[in-house]
């Protein structure tokens, strides 16, 4: 099985979801450790960790979906992908990416009016107490950031020739 052509690239367009894959990680890695090292010399834990690490991966699942839309790295079935003709292939890859701007499209539209209900009813996480807010107004965000990312791979299928790379 080849790897695909630009899942090892890293330009310019695709930073912000490593930048963000970094960070996130990072935190969930620094927030943890120091949970640990409570526990190791007091017998007590942070209880906010939890919270935030859940938040944190819920994160980085959302971004890494980024990413692979952007890298063209998702799930597919490659007998169906791959095959036939470069120009069937370009049209499956063109209706893959529709499906995903039309999907995320959604979930951002409708997500507003729970952030909306999260902030207006005063909500809070049940954890530490924050506003529900905080966490929720992410899904909008990066739903739109994961459609952007397919209307990019769309466009940039459209653009190309059945012969090479425009």
């Amino acid at each position: 099985m080849t790897e695909h052509p630009t899942s090892t690239v890293s330009t310019p367009r695709r930073r912000l979801e490593d930048w963000l894959t970094v960070a996130t990680m990072a935190a969930l890695a620094l927030i943890t450790f120091a949970n640990v090292l409570v526990r190791y010399f007091t017998d007590a834990s942070f209880a906010w960790t939890e919270e935030i690490s859940i938040f944190l991966m819920i994160v980085l699942a959302l971004v890494g979906g980024s990413a692979a839309v952007l890298r063209e790295s998702h799930i597919r079935i490659e007998f169906f992908a791959d095959g036939g003709s470069e120009r069937r292939q370009r049209a499956l890859a063109q209706f893959g990416a529709l499906m995903v701007a039309l999907l995320f499209i959604a979930i951002a539209v409708l997500s507003v009016p729970v952030v909306w209900d999260h902030y207006r009813y005063e909500e809070t996480s049940p954890g530490i107490g924050v506003p529900q807010w905080w966490y929720s107004i992410w899904l909008p965000v990066f739903s739109a950031l994961i459609a952007a990312r397919a209307v990019q791979v769309l466009v940039r299928k459209a653009r190309r020739t059945p012969g090479g790379d425009a």
